[in-house]
């Protein structure tokens, strides 16, 4: 029994070919897999009879709605996971296992992977991993500061340590808070040799793992202490912020807001995460559609990894 994530590639990856006429070198190189694994895909559409006169999308499987995001927003990929329910509890459960797939199949030597602290998608995606024993050479780098209350701040070191051994990388941490205190400006952690190592590295990312957030912080976010009070956060509703990723707010177009708050968070900035060649969002809920749409309409990522429930909503 083949699971839905599988059915859900061997459907893309037949439809890019039967039906959109690409070579398998172009497929492979378009979804960072190899050719080899292009090929066994495509066997096991006919096998599974996905492939017949045109492409047969099995249950759970959204290609065309995937598709249809895509080209709306012109984006690289669109990965919708199965969500059993519109509980958040079942989509975060559903994007966190299609985001781990998706990882752990298109993952190459080398790779830079920077991920987002005290976010409970990612969470959800690194615990739902298995070990990827065909790459090495590669290096995980925090980019948001991960430190803050301590019960929380287990989670985000927690994260950057488990997906660095699943991968057989480095770990490279981020020893600073994400909102500095008033007064307390981010050059003065960047005097720090670890927070100017990781910094550093911003530029160097080949792959960026990011969550989406709101002005209503979320459970983890607000338990960790890096957060603006709510005084800042009617300020950053004044001058039309809709959301968030690592903690740079934007508005409903998508653009990032020049606003003083921004010079406190330790962070890779929304211009250095449009720069790198994979930025994949892992999001969704009804909370975050208006926040997910913005970030799409701003071109701030080029992957969207959600559920069913959500891709609706952004359709919309």
């Amino acid at each position: 029994m083949l699971s839905k994530s599988k059915l859900r590639l061997i459907t893309k990856v037949a439809q890019l070919y039967h039906e959109k006429g690409y070579l398998q070198k172009q497929i492979a190189e378009e979804l960072h897999l190899s050719q080899a694994t292009i090929s066994r895909l495509l066997k096991t559409a006919d096998k599974q009879n996905i492939v017949k006169t045109s492409v047969s999308i099995p249950v759970g499987v959204y290609s065309d709605m995937e598709e249809e995001i895509e080209d709306r927003y012109g984006l690289k990929e669109v990965v919708i996971a199965d969500a059993p329910s519109k509980s958040n509890e079942e989509i975060l459960r559903s994007i966190g296992s299609a985001a781990s797939y998706y990882l752990e199949t298109t993952l190459s030597e080398s790779d830079i992977i920077g991920i987002s602290s005290w976010s409970t998608t990612l969470l959800a995606m690194v615990n739902a991993m298995q070990p990827i024993s065909n790459v090495k050479n590669t290096k995980v780098v925090q980019i948001l500061g991960g430190i803050g209350n301590p019960a929380a701040e287990t989670h985000a070191s927690h994260m950057i340590k488990r997906l660095s051994s699943l991968v057989n990388g480095e770990a490279i941490f981020l020893p600073a808070p994400g909102v500095t205190p008033k007064g307390s400006p981010p050059e003065i952690y960047m005097q720090d040799e670890y927070v100017k190592k990781a910094v550093d590295m911003f530029s160097k990312i080949s792959l960026a793992l990011v969550g989406i957030g709101t002005l209503e912080p979320s459970k983890l976010l607000a338990n960790s202490g890096n957060i603006f009070s709510k005084e800042e956060l009617n300020e950053l509703e004044d001058n039309g912020a809709i959301g968030d990723i690592c903690l740079h707010f934007f508005d409903d177009k998508g653009k990032a807001l020049n606003t003083s708050l921004n010079k406190r968070v330790i962070s890779m900035s929304l211009k250095q995460i449009k720069t790198v060649e994979r930025s994949v969002v892992i999001a969704g809920g009804k909370r975050k559609v208006n926040a997910i749409k913005a970030a799409l309409k701003g071109n701030n990522i080029n992957i969207l990894i959600t559920d069913q429930y959500t891709a609706e909503d952004i359709l919309k």
